[in-house]
């Protein structure tokens, strides 16, 4: 068998409304130091590096007293792009993922696959409010941005659930740990598609 690629990715992005330097570590042990201006948002992604098993790393700063849309963009963006980045070699992983995860009075099903081609499916219906800073609506486009730079395919469906902060903590929770599923090492070192490439 072929010895496995490194599979930790640095991304940094800077435009005029934003500045980020993200570090994703997929082998790594549940570890996360995220600083960001978006505190709801800093609490979930520590539950996706927790629950995931990854070491995440972001430094996030920008223009969020206009509103933080930018911000939680760009971040779906860096952390699409470190996922790609460290799976753009399919050769030995699982592939797919799946995980429901609930959360109280919530249950949320995430199911993915990294076979190259990037989809969503925000099946979530919640209250359009704030948690803190950050508005509900702001994580449909989060996830949005991520899978177009990660080129996964990805269904989001809410089961039950009327407390947003339970919801969307379930979400982040249970796409970290189908995405887990899905970069796991199986220990076979063939391309897993009938295609022989990904």
């Amino acid at each position: 068998m072929g010895k496995i690629m490194e599979r930790k990715k640095i991304i940094s992005r800077k435009t005029k409304e934003t500045e980020i330097e993200l570090e994703l570590n997929l082998d790594g042990k549940g570890s996360a130091e995220i600083e960001t201006p978006v505190s709801f948002l800093s609490h979930v992604l520590e539950s996706f590096a927790k629950h995931g098993n990854f070491d995440l790393k972001i430094k996030a700063s920008g223009d969020v007293s206009v509103d933080p849309h930018h911000l939680i963009e760009d971040l779906g963006i860096c952390l699409g792009q470190a996922i790609f980045n460290c799976t753009e070699d399919k050769r030995g992983i699982a592939r797919f993922g799946f995980m429901a995860i609930p959360m109280d009075e919530a249950e949320v099903v995430v199911s993915l696959d990294l076979g190259g081609r990037a989809y969503l499916r925000f099946n979530v219906d919640m209250l359009n409010e704030k948690i803190e800073n950050m508005s509900t609506n702001l994580v449909e486009d989060f996830f949005r941005a991520l899978v177009s730079n990660a080129s996964i395919n990805l269904h989001i469906n809410k089961n039950v659930g009327i407390n947003s902060h339970h919801i969307i903590e379930a979400v982040f929770k249970a796409f970290g740990i189908a995405l887990k599923n899905a970069t796991r090492i199986t220990g076979d070192n063939s391309v897993p598609s009938t295609k022989g490439a990904i």
